[in-house]
């Protein structure tokens, strides 16, 4: 038996497979679990009208250095996969952000200065504020929520609701008012803060399920690994030769479900209370995606654009996505009055939103609506977020969830399953 040993990984999310694959690299015989039929967890592909889409519309930026690694790791070409485009911050009629190409830290002060729809003292204070943040190294003596940092630099009004509302919300699917500013700020680290091309934006040019989860999968297979679709795990037991899961004994275990998933079967095993009572503590954030189908001569004209006098936030042009030409998806994410709205109601609104950037813009062909109601974690100041290791030997969690710099992002959930296996890796190589 190699050193690795047998690990079983519940969970086929990108924090699960990101663990899968890591397991595999270091020749752990992996199994996962996966309870749906389609890999990728909260960020899946899904079809409709015969289309193969996500259940909701996600982004990377270049400052996704474990996800692009894992993407080479299990062969998919990312110059194919995902569009990759510099910055561009455009609220359709209202503003227009994009860095040049020209070294860090000047690429995005380069951009900043030429913005439109923003007034030169205001240009200049956006300036002064991510000069201050790297001088004090992006890190606060003590979290608050978002606004109270923005206030102190002086960075309410415009600013906040042209560059910093639409990025916090974008990063951390959470409402602005409420919003961590730490976390907040160690995305801006990681991306305005870093050098050129991770502050690039990469759209995917395929379905989610397609982009990661599922090479993965045919990674950890052609590797002495299962990925067992359908199969719900009810419990993890403790027994004298390891972890038992669905009547098989493993050397080491990664819970890398949903939080309240977790929770659920961590209470069913009898095991770490305190973990679930920390993970039912947890508040969630929804995100909705409308699709609409239009004619094929509907285009957008950039394949991401903000929205800022109504309901939508984003909407993006599927069509030059490597998608059906005339496919709209449209996004407003955190909480809002939107999820008070019938998704027939929900779908009008966006489309009327949506004519204001396309003049004469007739109605759909079919239009749908997405609502996945617990898409992250509310990332609020001192949330107190689970460590990878538990209390119980070989026992680890994974998910976007977990402690680290990051909000509920894919990124997030990758790093969380590679830290997770590599201490899985760790605990089983003692045993042998």
């Amino acid at each position: 038996m190699n050193r690795a040993g047998r690990v079983a990984v519940v969970g086929g999310g990108w924090a699960g497979m990101a663990a899968a694959v890591t397991l595999a690299q270091a020749g752990a015989a992996a199994t996962v679990y996966e309870a749906g039929r389609t890999l990728g967890g909260r960020a899946r592909r899904t079809t409709l009208d015969g289309i193969d889409l996500d259940n909701g519309q996600h982004i990377l930026i270049g400052a996704y250095r474990e996800t692009l690694r894992l993407l080479r790791e299990v062969g998919v070409d990312s110059r194919v996969a995902l569009l990759r485009m510099p910055l561009a911050l455009e609220i359709a009629g209202r503003f227009r952000l994009s860095t040049v190409r020209l070294p860090a830290p000047i690429h995005v002060a380069a951009g900043l200065l030429g913005a439109r729809g923003l007034a030169l003292r205001d240009r200049l204070r956006v300036i002064g504020f991510m000069r201050a943040m790297r001088a004090c190294g992006y890190r606060l003596a003590e979290d608050v929520a978002v606004p109270a940092l923005l206030a102190e630099h002086r960075q309410l009004g415009a600013p906040t609701e042209l560059i910093w509302e639409p990025l916090c919300v974008a990063a951390l699917n959470t409402p602005i008012a409420v919003a961590s500013a730490q976390v907040f700020l160690n995305v801006l680290r990681d991306s305005l803060g870093a050098d050129r091309e991770s502050s690039d934006l990469l759209l995917p040019q395929t379905d989610l399920s397609a982009l990661l989860p599922e090479p993965a999968a045919r990674y950890v297979e052609a590797r002495r690994g299962r990925v067992l679709l359908g199969q719900r795990v009810g419990a993890v037991v403790q027994s004298a030769d390891g972890l038992q899961i669905g009547g098989e004994t493993y050397g080491a275990a990664l819970v890398a479900c949903a939080p309240r998933e977790a929770a659920r079967l961590l209470e069913a095993s009898g095991l770490i209370p305190e973990t679930c009572a920390t993970l039912k503590r947890m508040t969630f954030e929804p995100i909705y995606t409308c699709y609409l189908q239009y004619d094929a001569t509907v285009a957008l004209p950039r394949p991401m654009l903000g929205l800022r006098e109504g309901l939508l936030q984003w909407v993006f042009d599927r069509g030059a996505l490597g998608g059906p030409r005339g496919l709209i998806a449209a996004v407003v994410s955190a909480r809002g009055e939107h999820e008070e709205l019938m998704h027939g109601a929900f779908a009008e609104a966006a489309h009327r939103e949506i004519a204001r950037v396309i003049p004469g813009l007739p109605a759909p062909r079919w239009s749908r609506v997405i609502a996945e109601r617990r898409a992250t974690f509310s990332c609020v100041p001192h949330l107190a977020r689970p460590g990878h290791a538990t209390d119980v030997p070989r026992l680890f969690l994974a998910g976007d969830y977990t402690a680290s710099d990051y909000p509920a992002t894919l990124e997030g959930a990758v790093r969380s399953g590679v830290a997770a296996a590599r201490l899985a890796i760790d605990s089983t190589a003692r045993l042998y």
